[in-house]
Order: structure tokens, then C-alpha cells, then sequence
């Protein structure tokens, strides 16, 4: 895939200006695809700078310009996901919720185990405390709750245990956080 430039023109002035979100966004998010695919086909230590220049489509120097090693870019890239600014689940079911956002992170986490350094869970008691609140009383869990019974075995799996890791895992420890609560149906 080839990234084309985009740009407009300043009609006033008659002068070319990047459209803002053009060639950049769409490198990125071509990166970011690259990324992804690769992680998931080869593993993270199999990943080099030069195979994601290739599956996106651009020159290996774009992207050591924005990451220094291969490790760095995976980590940043999976913690993209992560964005605090980014929509957290909202369903309606606070069980719904707390699922779809701990599988997020078991799959961003799951995306860098083994590395060293990760900011992947920066902010995630806040979340927490946001999917809790929403639910207002029907919740009948506490952020803390869903940090100890939900995220900390992953996180435990991610760094010890990675080969344990299923898609059903977050949805496993959300119905034993559960099971001994009344439906907030």
C-alpha cells in the first residue's frame, strides 16, 4: 500500500497547505496496520523496523524517524489503543462494559508482552471509575473491584503467562467478578 500526499489550497492566498490529517494520519494509521498484522503473524520479537516499512507501504527511514528500535514502536503502537481519550464501552450493561475495555487491554497488553517498558495501564483505575460510575448504583462493584478481579489477572497473565491468554479470558474473570452479585439488569 502507497500512501499518496494529499494537500489543499488556501484559496485567499493561492498557496498549498497539508491538509490537516492527510499524508501523516495516513501513514500512521498504515504503520499502525502494518504493525498489528505483523505482531499477530510473526510475534513481537520477530518484528523488525524494515518488514512494517514494507507492509506499509513506506521507506524504513519514516518510520525510524518517529521510533528509534522495533520494541519502542510496538509498545507506543499498542498503547495507542489505549488513548485516554478514546471512547471507553458503553452498553448499557456495566458487565458489557467492564468486558469490552478489559479485552481491549488484554489485547494491547497481550500485543507487547515481554517488552520492558509499557505505559499500556497509565490511567486504567480512572476508566475503571468511569465504567463504574455510569452504571450508578446498579453497579454493586467498586473500580477497585474491577482493577483487583479483572485487570490484575491479566496484566499477571500478560507479563508471566502470555501463552495463557484467550479471547474469553476477560469475559471469564468479568462473570466470577460478577457471580456472587445480584444482575444489573
Amino acid at each position: 500500500m502507497r500512501v499518496a500526499l494529499s494537500y489543499r489550497c488556501d484559496m485567499a492566498s493561492g498557496q498549498s497547505a497539508k491538509r490537516p490529517g492527510g499524508r501523516t494520519a495516513a501513514v500512521s494509521n498504515a504503520i499502525r496496520a502494518a504493525v498489528e498484522e505483523l505482531v499477530a503473524e510473526k510475534g513481537s520479537e520477530r518484528v523488525t523496523i524494515p518488514m512494517v516499512a514494507e507492509r506499509a507501504g513506506v521507506n524504513p527511514t519514516t518510520v525510524y524517524r518517529r521510533w528509534p528500535d522495533a520494541a519502542t514502536m510496538i509498545n507506543d503502537l499498542a498503547t495507542y489503543r489505549l488513548d485516554p481519550d478514546r471512547p471507553l464501552p458503553n452498553t448499557g450493561d456495566i458487565r458489557s462494559d467492564i468486558v469490552a475495555w478489559a479485552s481491549e487491554i488484554l489485547r494491547g497488553g497481550a500485543a507487547v508482552a515481554g517488552d520492558d517498558e509499557s505505559d499500556c495501564l497509565h490511567g486504567r483505575l480512572d476508566e475503571a471509575a468511569i465504567l463504574v460510575q455510569r452504571a450508578g448504583d446498579a453497579a454493586d462493584v467498586s473500580a477497585q473491584d474491577v482493577i483487583d478481579h479483572v485487570l490484575a489477572p491479566i496484566i499477571y497473565r500478560v507479563i508471566f503467562l502470555p501463552a495463557t491468554l484467550t479471547e474469553d479470558y476477560a469475559q471469564r474473570l468479568t462473570d466470577t467478578l460478577f457471580a456472587d452479585r445480584p444482575s444489573a439488569s
